[in-house]
């Protein structure tokens, strides 16, 4: 075989790694399809068998010299490195799987939370899978408690405890919520295993309760492994004070631009909300096909015959008491790009939560974000490449769809909205703070309750939701810091690519290669797109500073 063939072989055996020993995560971007009757495998035997089957894979990444090979086949090197790394940097440094009760809630209970994502019907072979999560849940939870007696992480303890409050009956109402949706037979099963998971689930939350005053408060993984982190996994060259500073610059632009346009708007009353979730749901369609007639009408991105709905659901009455599991919506992958994505949604009303409040005054808020997670997913999982099509790091992604916000903003989708013009610059105000408190917590600048204060304070944000953004900051640092920073690596490329192709610039070819290889770390498609090695060089030469110093 070719080295480039070997190469994809490697690929192959990667994904298949990752697929079957990788983590849960609770995040929509890095989901995984995996077989209905996949769980996460976090015993300590089960983390070392990991770990041993990543470390094969990396010396024969290390054996594959592809120096001589087209630059696509060097940037698929470079990406399997990447997701190798990211399994180091989860198993060897976070090691939440030891002492964050969030993370091994995730593991415990999350597989049923995502089972349910997709809508119904559901085969059979996936309500067996329910039945047998359901039924696993003591034996897991066990699992879990043996991971947490090494000693568990306070601030996250905390919150862990908060989720599982109530957690007997909650647990019994997603059940519930299966009438109707499954086999009567199966139903029937669910419900006497019910019983017993909820009181293991509550053991837990008891557990966690009694023994809350010895607890260690959290520890930040440090300067020196964050930045280990930005080199190895994100890709990204930029020291975490430069990453830091650009942010709160671009912060104080988000504070102007949101309080001028509210006050340019003052007079005009704000959107009324829709009288239920059918009604939101119905307008969000007609605004989906808007927004995808908006595109093709400006020239700024392709919308092909084969790409799907982006649509609003009413959220599934066995998703709504559990749904602190993840991001509540179904963006489908590569085995399943005939179907829509969706995102489901709770009842309109005065109490919701920071992103359902703005996305039931306008749709199009999700839709621009979300929405365009949807789109480029759906295009890079039909990448002719297999290993493009798989994920990496959350900047490339993340970056995308917050750089979609404010290009939609400026192109004028918003033009008959002005509160939610308002609303993008407030997003943006967000998601530069979320660089700043990311950083931070892993550098050991703020802790969690500083964390959450601060964007308490700052955004506003109800203290719900800034609690859930933070501790998930707290377990997988990197991820907050993704959105401002990737956006800002696709303004500065698609800047450069204006200046290279003048007058023959379009909007519609950047944007198609973009979000085709959306995937893909920005440093590595600017090598690609540009020819620029520059920052893919100052990673070289941070890792060779690296193994000196070892």
């Amino acid at each position: 075989m070719t080295i480039a063939e070997d190469l994809q072989q490697l690929g192959a055996d990667v994904a298949a790694w990752s697929t079957s020993r990788g983590f849960r995560p609770s995040d929509d971007i890095p989901r995984t399809p995996r077989p209905p009757a996949w769980v996460p495998l976090f015993a300590p035997s089960d983390v070392a068998e990991t770990r041993a089957r990543r470390a094969a894979l990396e010396a024969r990444l290390r054996a594959l010299d592809v120096s001589g090979e087209d630059v696509a086949v060097q940037v698929d090197h470079r990406l399997l490195g990447a997701v190798l790394a990211r399994g180091r940097w989860d198993l060897d440094v976070l090691r939440s799987w030891e002492h964050d009760p969030v993370f091994l809630l995730g593991q415990v209970l999350g597989p049923w939370f995502d089972l349910l994502l997709p809508p119904p019907p559901y085969p059979a072979e996936v309500q067996d899978a329910l039945l047998a999560v359901a039924r696993g849940i003591p034996a897991r939870v066990d699992l879990a408690l043996a991971n947490l007696a090494g000693g568990a992480v306070a601030d996250l303890a905390v919150v862990a405890a908060g989720d599982l409050a109530d957690i007997e009956r909650r647990f019994a109402a997603s059940v519930d919520g299966l009438d109707g949706v499954v086999d009567p037979g199966v139903l029937a099963a669910l419900r006497d295993a019910a019983p017993a998971a909820g009181a293991a689930l509550a053991g837990l939350r008891t557990w966690l309760q009694e023994r809350m005053g010895t607890f260690e408060p959290s520890r930040p993984v440090g300067r020196e492994q964050f930045v280990w982190f930005l080199r190895h996994v994100a890709l990204i060259a930029e020291e975490p004070e430069e990453l830091v500073r650009a942010a709160r610059q671009d912060h104080a632009r988000a504070v102007v631009a949101e309080t001028v346009t509210r006050h340019r708007h003052r007079d005009v009353p704000e959107a009324p909300l829709d009288a239920d979730v059918d009604a939101q749901c119905a307008r969000a369609a007609a605004l989906e096909d808007r927004t995808r007639d908006f595109l093709e009408r400006e020239d700024l991105l392709s919308q092909p015959p084969t790409l799907r709905r982006y649509l609003s659901r009413p959220l599934p009455a066995s998703l709504e008491p559990l749904r602190f599991l993840g991001v509540n919506d179904d963006l489908t992958d590569e085995h399943r790009l005939d179907q829509d994505g969706v995102t489901y949604k709770p009842q309109p009303g005065p109490d919701l939560q920071y992103f359902d409040a703005a996305a039931a005054r306008d749709p199009r808020l999700g839709i621009v974000h979300e929405g365009a997670h949807y789109k480029q997913l759906a295009l890079t999982h039909a990448h002719p490449d297999p290993i493009r099509r798989r994920y990496v790091d959350s900047a490339a992604n993340e970056g995308i769809a917050f750089y979609n916000e404010e290009l939609m903003l400026l192109a004028g989708l918003f033009d008959d909205a002005p509160h939610s013009q308002t609303v993008v610059h407030n997003f943006n105000r967000l998601r530069c703070l979320r660089v700043v408190v990311d950083v931070s917590l892993a550098t050991g600048d703020l802790t969690l309750a500083e964390a959450v204060d601060l964007f308490v304070r700052t955004v506003p944000m109800d203290r719900t939701t800034a609690q859930e953004e933070c501790a998930a900051y707290l377990n997988t640092p990197g991820l907050a810091m993704s959105y401002h920073v990737g956006k800002q690596q696709l303004l500065r490329l698609a800047a450069d690519v204006i200046a290279r192709d003048g007058d023959a610039f379009r909007f519609r070819d950047l944007h198609d290669r973009v979000w085709g290889n959306g995937n893909v770390p920005f440093s590595l498609q600017r090598w690609e797109l540009l020819g620029d090695r520059s920052e893919v060089d100052a990673l070289d030469r941070a890792v060779e500073r690296e193994e000196r110093d070892r």
